[in-house]
């Protein structure tokens, strides 16, 4: 009997041409070379320094910088994130829609508030997508070193993100009795407090203390510029080549995320459990005492730093700021220099593409044993180099793959596809965990070989929500693949750090108008791939 043909086959090979032609140029702008990686010189270079990681550094001064360094990076993950959430509530009360009170009525208020709005959705959208640490280098330049810049710049990008997040939520909950209140003449505040915030309170919240567990991890990097905490002492011990210093580093991130995970679960699922009951008074002695912890830390971070923030109001310091940034105006628009800008755009879009495409695959092979189908040893085993890879932020993943593959945009390529292998591989393994069970288990029951059933049984249930995630993950790699540059790994980051050190301020706000269109563009072309995926 002849095999019938599979109806699906033809677009199968579509999609491969398709992928080729696209992936094609990206990996010659890229720079994909994987065999550089086994050349004799960078296996002797990469080699002496990982030797010089053993054993980690362990004298008493360096680990009493090690312990500060560590608080700091709290303190500025906290009081960023404080700052963040100022920034972000008057944002997400203009731009909700639940909030309007313009819309009860036909009027020429109701064009006045859409306009208002549509302005401050755009302003969320230059927040956010500027990366924290532009806004850091930015902040660097005109107050000088230390935590303050990290703090004002996660402020910044943070609170786009809040605001965004919580018009969302706001909008996402039952409306009518905000809408009820306005229509009575309430206030937009009493609308928010007594017909919104009820039924979202918990939802808000848990974003809130997911974000802070974000902004530890953004806080490392923030010293890669001159912010202060950890990522500064790392900086300092990769220059100076002390694997050992690096090492211990290393150790401390590892810890210091592992610690902000649980910790972050472990908030977020006592306020969810307190939230069950859907008012504010079912919150017991354990969530209202975390709340009270939780504002504590950010009173003990502020005073911890010291960072003087009162002074960015003082009329000459304004002054300054003012002055610094009106520099970046008018931007570098002549034709050599938009051509320069475009090839550094290109490279920082294969640096995306490429370091998540690897990702995705190594984080889907990784994720099979993390999944538990292979054994509860090899799981924790699995688990543990998921942590590992995603606890090391990109820039160092960067500085280690400039030394083993050189600079360039390859390096940066392998930075991302270390550091999402990790985010993904977790997120993978759970939605194999939660895959339906059905389907293998007829494929076993009929004989077929486990891998088999595995492919045609588990795979195609969680691919959507496979896929849905790498896209996800994309979005934010282009932010972070337009920083990568700052360690010599190509792209619009390295463009804008030589600029910045040459003060030519025009053709920096170039680049930065570059990164931010980039990653608008991508946030949109992911958008459409999931909506057609769903």
């Amino acid at each position: 009997m002849k095999a019938p043909r599979d109806p699906a086959a033809l677009a199968r090979v579509g999609g491969l041409l398709l992928a080729t032609v696209v992936l094609w140029p990206l990996a010659v702008i890229g720079e994909f070379r994987p065999w550089v990686l086994f050349e004799a010189q960078n296996l002797r270079v990469m080699g002496g320094f990982l030797g010089g990681f053993l054993p980690p550094a362990s004298g008493g001064e360096f680990l009493a910088y090690l312990g500060q360094a560590t608080i700091e990076t709290l303190a500025m993950a906290s009081a960023g994130i404080a700052l963040a959430f100022v920034v972000a509530v008057p944002l997400a009360v203009a731009t909700t829609q639940a909030l309007s009170i313009s819309r009860l009525g036909p009027g020429p208020g109701r064009r006045r508030g859409e306009l208002l709005r549509a302005g401050l959705r755009i302003l969320l959208v230059v927040l956010r997508g500027i990366p924290e640490l532009v806004w850091a280098l930015l902040f660097v330049r005109v107050l000088g070193l230390g935590p303050a810049a990290g703090v004002l710049a996660l402020g910044l990008t943070y609170g786009g993100m809040l605001a965004k997040v919580y018009a969302e939520i706001l909008e996402s909950g039952d409306q009518r009795p905000a809408r009820a209140l306005l229509e009575a003449g309430g206030s937009r505040l009493q609308a928010l407090c007594y017909g919104l915030l009820p039924g979202v309170a918990q939802e808000l919240t848990s974003y809130t203390v997911y974000r802070w567990e974000c902004a530890v991890r953004a806080s490392v990097v923030m010293g890669f510029v001159g912010a202060g905490g950890l990522g500064q002492l790392m900086d300092q011990s990769m220059k100076m080549l002390n694997g050992g210093e690096a090492a211990s580093i290393l150790l401390t991130f590892l810890a210091l995320v592992l610690a902000a995970d649980a910790l972050s679960d472990f908030f977020r699922r006592q306020l969810g459990e307190a939230g069950t009951a859907g008012h504010a008074a079912a919150l017991g002695p354990l969530p209202l005492a975390i709340l009270a912890a939780l504002g504590g830390a950010v009173l003990a971070s502020f005073a911890w730093l010291d960072l003087g923030l009162g002074a960015l109001l003082s009329r000459a310091v304004a002054a300054s700021i003012a002055d610094f940034f009106a520099s970046f105006w008018p931007l570098d628009l002549s034709a050599g220099w938009l051509w320069k800008v475009g090839q550094g755009a290109l490279e920082t879009l294969a640096i995306s593409v490429l370091g998540t495409l690897l990702a995705t695959v190594c984080a889907l092979l990784l994720a099979l044993p993390a999944s538990g189908r292979h054994g509860a040893l090899l799981e924790q085993a699995t688990r543990f180099v998921l942590n590992a890879l995603r606890s090391v932020p990109e820039l160092v993943w960067a500085t280690l793959m400039a030394l083993a593959a050189g600079l360039g945009p390859f390096a940066g390529i392998l930075a991302l596809a270390l550091h999402t292998s990790g985010v993904l591989g977790r997120l993978f393994a759970e939605a194999l965990q939660n895959a339906p069970a059905t389907p293998r288990d007829a494929l076993l029951e009929a004989g077929t070989p486990a891998g088999v059933a595995f492919l045609y049984g588990s795979l195609p249930t969680v691919t959507p929500q496979l896929l849905a995630y790498a896209l996800y993950r994309w979005e934010m790699n282009i932010r972070m693949a337009a920083i990568l540059g700052f360690v010599g790994a190509g792209g619009l980051g390295q463009l804008l750090y030589v600029e910045l050190s040459l003060f030519h301020q025009a053709q920096a706000s170039t680049v930065i108008a570059a990164m931010l269109l980039l990653s608008v563009a991508v946030d949109a072309a992911s958008a459409s791939l999931r909506r057609r995926l769903g």
